[in-house]
C-alpha cells in the first residue's frame, strides 16, 4: 500500500502552507507526523528513564501506586484493566497518568485528582511536571494552526483550553506472552479528547483506519511526532475533522520478545467548556449536530464505556 500519513514541520506552523496541510491531512486521515515539534530529546530521555524503572519494579510495588476507585485519572493503572469500546478483550498495557498541577482551592480540583509522585525515584515529579507542560504547549501550538484550518482567529482554542483536564500517558506493553492471545496491545478505539500528541511511536505496531476500510502504518521518524484528531474537537467541528481508529497490534515473532513505551498526551477542553458544533461547520448539506455537551459530561461518559470507571 503506498497510502501514507503526512509529515509536516512545526517550523512551518504559522506558514499558510502548513495550515493547508495540515487540514488536507486530517480531513483525509485524522493524523498527521509532526517533525521538528520542539520537544528535547533530552527531557524525552530523561523523562522516559524514569519510568522505565518504575515499570521494572515487582507488581506489588507497582500497585502501591493505583488509585482505587479513580478511574486511572492519576498514578498507575494494571495490566489487563482498559478495554477498548465494544471489545470483549483488555489491551496487553500497563500505564501512568499525570495530570494538570493546580494550586490549593482552585474550583478545578472538584475535576482534577491531585497527581500521584514516587518519592523513590529522584527527579520524578520535576521531570514529570516539565514534560506535561512542554506537551501542553507544543498542543497549544498546533491547536493555533487547527484553528486557522477552521477559519478561526488563531487564538480561538486559548481560552477553552488552557486548564484543560489534559492528561500525560506512560505506556508500558511488555513482552508478548508466550501463548496465543486473544487480546492486542490496544484495541481499535478513538481517542476521547480534542487532539493527542504521541512520542515513542517508532517501534512499529500503530496503525489507523483508512476511510476505505484499511490499516496503514503509522510509521514516523525517529523523533517525530504523531497527532490526531480526537472525538472532542470531531463534535466540535460536526465531524469535518474526524476522529479516525486505530490500534496497536501485536508485534511479529522478531519484536515479541520487546517491549514497546509510548507517551501519548490527550489534550482536553476546560471541565466546564461546552462542546456544541461551529456554525461554520452545520447548516444544510451538514450533518445535523450533536446536542451540546460539557467537556467534564462527555469524558465520564466515554471512561465509563472502556472500563475505566
Amino acid at each position: 500500500m503506498t497510502d501514507r500519513i503526512p509529515t509536516l514541520s512545526l517550523r512551518d506552523a504559522d506558514s499558510p502552507a502548513f495550515v493547508a496541510a495540515l487540514g488536507e491531512a486530517y480531513t483525509r486521515y485524522g493524523f498527521v507526523i509532526i517533525a521538528d515539534h520542539g520537544i528535547p530529546q533530552g527531557l524525552i530521555d530523561r523523562f522516559l528513564g524514569l519510568y522505565k524503572a518504575f515499570f521494572a519494579w515487582p507488581e506489588p510495588d507497582k500497585r502501591r501506586y493505583h488509585v482505587a476507585g479513580g478511574g486511572g485519572a492519576r498514578g498507575y493503572t494494571p495490566f489487563g484493566i482498559e478495554t477498548a469500546k465494544g471489545s470483549a478483550h483488555h489491551d496487553l498495557k500497563e500505564f501512568w497518568h499525570v495530570g494538570r498541577e493546580l494550586p490549593p482551592g482552585h474550583p478545578y480540583k472538584r475535576y482534577m485528582a491531585d497527581n500521584v509522585w514516587i518519592d523513590g525515584l529522584p527527579g520524578f515529579r520535576e521531570t514529570s511536571i516539565e514534560m506535561f507542560e512542554t506537551f501542553d504547549r507544543t498542543g497549544r501550538r498546533l491547536l493555533a494552526a487547527i484553528a486557522r484550518v477552521l477559519g478561526l482567529a488563531p487564538d480561538f482554542f486559548e481560552d477553552k483550553v488552557q486548564l484543560g483536564n489534559s492528561v500525560l500517558r506512560v505506556i508500558h506493553y511488555p513482552p508478548m506472552p508466550p501463548q496465543p492471545t486473544e487480546s492486542v496491545r490496544a484495541g481499535a478505539h478513538e481517542d476521547i479528547n480534542v487532539i493527542t500528541l504521541l512520542l515513542g511511536a517508532e517501534e512499529p505496531g500503530l496503525q489507523v483506519l483508512t476511510r476505505q476500510g484499511e490499516w496503514l502504518a503509522a510509521n514516523p521518524a525517529p523523533g517525530s511526532m504523531v497527532v490526531n484528531v480526537g472525538d472532542m474537537l470531531q463534535r466540535l467541528t460536526n465531524g469535518a475533522l474526524p476522529s479516525t481508529t486505530h490500534r496497536v497490534v501485536n508485534p511479529a515473532s522478531d519484536r515479541a520478545r520487546h517491549a514497546r513505551f509510548s507517551m501519548p498526551f490527550f489534550l482536553h477542553f476546560n471541565p466546564d467548556f461546552p462542546i456544541a458544533a461551529l456554525p461554520s461547520c452545520t447548516g444544510p448539506g451538514r450533518p445535523e449536530p450533536l446536542p451540546p455537551i460539557l467537556a467534564e459530561e462527555y469524558l465520564q461518559e466515554r471512561l465509563r464505556e472502556i472500563k475505566l470507571k
